[in-house]
Parts: structure tokens; sequence; C-alpha cells
């Protein structure tokens, strides 16, 4: 027996060589082509509209007098356009019903994507950057009112259905900086019928660096 497992040994380690070689040499095969293949079909197969199935909650970077984070409500309408170009609509609410709507907030620009997202096969990293649009519409006198306090320098009164263009200039409720266009470093996973976004961190950040980039599934959009 003991003769057995020395004969065997030295076989064992060669083919743990050989192993550990076709592994180094597979990791190290190009795949650009490939990549490249499989985001082209999911350009093309996202193109058109996508909504919200119904109101989304998302962690707020807002606190409650506890110390918990505040709730934040929403409905999304998007549309994904050649030239890597999109157009999205949020409508925030103040109730989980979307009853109460507060404002709706339009983005239009362009998407940038950066490479495999390890969530799930086919997912991508993709940054969306406001490079051509965005807008504000207060729906609620008292969110209007809550704009012309803390937002008042550079604009009209606000006022309820009267939009206005935030683009390119300071915003300090959603923390924009003149000359500066809003990005996010999210995700995108397409499912049949089924386009994920990146959920939310839990402790309310937004997606405004790589290291905040999500790590998760948000609630899907469906085709509209």
């Amino acid at each position: 027996m003991r003769k057995s497992i020395k004969a065997s040994l030295p076989l064992l380690l060669a083919m743990t060589a050989i192993g550990e070689t076709a592994a180094q040499s597979q990791s190290t095969q190009p795949k650009a082509s490939a990549l490249e293949t499989d985001v082209t079909k999911i350009k093309q197969a996202i193109l058109g509209s996508w909504e919200s199935i119904a109101p989304e909650v998302r962690p707020s970077a807002a606190k409650n007098a506890d110390g918990s984070l505040k709730p934040f409500y929403l409905k999304r309408a998007f549309k994904y356009l050649p030239s890597d170009r999109f157009e999205l609509e949020v409508v925030n609410s103040a109730d989980p019903y979307g009853a109460v709507p507060l404002a709706r907030i339009k983005i239009g620009g362009h998407m940038l994507w950066q490479g495999p997202h390890p969530i799930a096969p086919g997912a991508q990293r993709v940054d969306f950057v406001a490079d051509e649009t965005y807008e504000v519409t207060p729906l609620a006198v008292g969110f209007a009112d809550l704009l012309d306090k803390v937002a008042s320098a550079g604009y009209a009164p606000w006022a309820v259905n009267a939009p206005q263009s935030i683009f390119g200039k300071t915003f300090v409720p959603f923390g924009l900086k003149e000359g500066a266009n809003f990005m996010e470093y999210d995700l995108v996973y397409l499912r049949g019928d089924l386009l994920f976004w990146g959920a939310r961190n839990i402790d309310g950040r937004g997606f405004d660096t790589e290291q905040n980039r999500p790590t998760n599934l948000q609630i899907p959009l469906i085709r509209k």
C-alpha cells in the first residue's frame, strides 16, 4: 500500500500542477469579444420603455428622531434609447401607495457600460450620467414651500406643477453643485421582461462613488 501511495504521489503532484497551469491559462485568456457581444445583446434587449410594477420604497439618507431611516416612496418610468441615451422620470410620494405625490423628477443623459457585475451572470456595472437634462416639478404645496426655503437662489419661486431645470446648477436638496453633472454608479441586470437596477444601500447611502456601487438587485421594472 505504501509503495502504491508513493508511486501515485508524483502523479498527483503532476496533475495538480497541470490543473493550476490550465486554470491560470483560462483566467488570462482574453474575453473582451464575448463581453462585447453580451453587452450588445443586452443593449438591444432593453431598448424601449419600462416602468415600476407598483410604488416602491427605499431607505433615504434622512433620519427620524429615533435615528431610524426615513422611507422614500417612488415610481419610475425609464426609456433606454439608441446611442446609450436614457430618460428617467421619478415621482416621489409621501405615502406607500403613491396617493400623495410630492415631486416629479426628470433626468436625461447617457449610460456608461463598465463591465460585468458579480451579482448575477450577465449583470453589468453601469454609470448613469445626467449630462442632458435634470428637471424638478413640485406636485404638492408643502414641497414647493420647502424648496422656496432651501433652493431659492437662482430659481424662480417654486410652484405646484411648474417645472424648473436644475441642470448644471447648485441644488442643495440633491447635493448638486454648479457645473457638475449628476452621476450614479449603478448596475443593470436583464432577466426576461424584468429590468433590474441596484438596490439602495441599507444605510441610505447613494451611489455617488465606485465604493458605493450597489451589490444587490432592486425591485425590477417591467416593459411598458
